[in-house]
């Protein structure tokens, strides 16, 4: 583990495991010879999980909702997210682009890399993703000494893990900031997310449940 910024951070690997270990201590449940969980528990840890992931999930899709709403004034729209279907959440397990590119999908990334502590690497990614887009020269260059401040410079707030050379380009480019300041910095961010972070994500609880079909009752079939 290393420790940055007062987080814990724990780097290619997952962090869910010791969040079991806490909900069993916690819940004084007994254990199976060997460490292990009885069933009972293990079902009760689930649940807890998945409670836990859906409360972060939340969060975020109210704060996108709140961001969105903000913007949507202006042309008289509104959007809501809605879970999606199993058919549509299996489509994130094709690519990590089919992921980030759903709204309900990248809050439940963005919940995932929060319980693994590092969820600064989709935050660069996402304001690299609104940097690229502000036209403003003035903007752009206000945008690129915050997102530097926020998570490039030593011991920043959300630094994110990328070497020494990468961040001495970005600080002498942001001197006269143009849309590829950080083009960089954030491919490499976006591979160690693909490679490391989303395989894990599809293969939490969380996401399993997601893709979960309801089973067609006797009586639902009948009607």
């Amino acid at each position: 583990r290393a420790i940055k910024g007062g987080r814990r951070q724990r780097w290619g690997g997952s962090v869910m495991q010791s969040g079991l270990v806490v909900v069993v201590q916690r819940g004084g449940g007994r254990m199976e010879r060997g460490g292990r969980p009885e069933p009972a528990e293990k079902g009760r840890m689930k649940r807890t999980i998945i409670k836990d992931w859906k409360t972060r999930l939340s969060y975020f899709l109210q704060n996108s909702s709140n961001s969105t709403t903000m913007k949507s004034k202006k042309v008289g729209k509104h959007r809501t997210y809605f879970k999606p279907s199993p058919e549509e959440a299996q489509l994130w397990s094709e690519a990590f682009d089919e992921l980030l590119a759903n709204k309900y999908g990248l809050a439940a990334f963005r919940a995932f890399l929060k319980s693994e502590f590092c969820e600064e690497n989709i935050e660069f990614w996402l304001a690299c993703e609104d940097f690229k887009k502000t036209k403003s020269p003035q903007k752009l260059t206000s945008k690129a000494k915050k997102i530097y401040n926020d998570f490039i410079e030593k011991e920043a707030p959300k630094e994110i893990n990328i070497d020494f050379q990468t961040k001495n380009m970005i600080a002498q480019n942001i001197q006269e900031a143009t849309h590829t300041c950080f083009s960089a910095a954030q491919k490499r961010v976006y591979s160690l997310m693909e490679n490391n972070s989303y395989p894990r994500f599809l293969e939490s609880e969380f996401y399993q449940e997601l893709c979960k079909k309801t089973p067609i009752t006797r009586a639902a079939q009948g009607t």
